[in-house]
């Protein structure tokens, strides 16, 4: 900002294990975010490195490295991002379509696995808040990803809603085998995972 330089994560050092959930927490502003875009190959580091399963994420060109998130990575976000001219199938697909892997019956498949199998011709603005999520992690799923990143995922939803949206994310996780590294400002939640880490100021505690 200016002249005045700040550093968001301070001499972070971690790892994650294959199929772990993992529950990243820490106030507003703390670096959670940051941290997760910068594991998941969004927010380029301007110092040391990631090593996402024997290979470093970053330097291998920006074209690599949006192959690999498009086929290693699956991604949830607090907004849904969802376009809202396409139906729930079509949003689902969209992944699919860069990565030219995934069928229409594999996205047919992960709608009805996150309780959509009747929604799937809806646009976003015909679903409820946390119908809109689970087309996410619907679309989260198509590519069958090794590691899930979600970021806030239950952050505009009721605690009802959120409570039954985290159900379905761990179980998914768990039942498919893939790692699950959630950001969440709610303490209650962050107990959920195999593990916890807690962030401050950008450093984990």
């Amino acid at each position: 900002m200016g002249a005045r330089r700040i550093e968001v994560l301070r001499g972070i050092s971690m790892e994650i294990g294959r199929n772990e959930a993992v529950f990243l927490s820490g106030a507003s502003g703390a670096g959670k975010t940051t941290l997760l875009y910068t594991l998941a190959g969004l927010e380029r580091p301007e110092s040391g490195s990631v090593e996402f399963e024997g290979r470093q994420l970053y330097g291998s060109g920006s074209a690599s490295e949006a192959r690999l998130r498009n086929q290693k990575m699956g991604f949830v976000f607090q907004g849904y991002f969802l376009l809202p001219e396409l139906t729930a199938l079509e949003n689902v697909l969209l992944p699919a379509m860069i990565g030219r892997r995934t069928t229409r019956s594999d996205a047919e498949e992960s709608l009805a696995s996150v309780g959509l199998g009747d929604r799937m011709q809806h646009l976003p603005a015909e679903l409820s808040g946390g119908e809109q999520q689970r087309v996410a992690i619907a679309r989260a799923l198509t590519n069958d990803p090794d590691i899930i990143f979600a970021d806030e995922p239950t952050g505009n939803l009721d605690s009802r809603t959120g409570n039954a949206i985290m159900d379905l994310l761990l179980n998914l996780a768990r039942d498919r085998k893939k790692t699950l590294l959630v950001v969440t400002h709610d303490a209650r939640l962050a107990t959920r995972g195999d593990r916890q880490l807690h962030i401050k100021d950008g450093v984990l505690q």
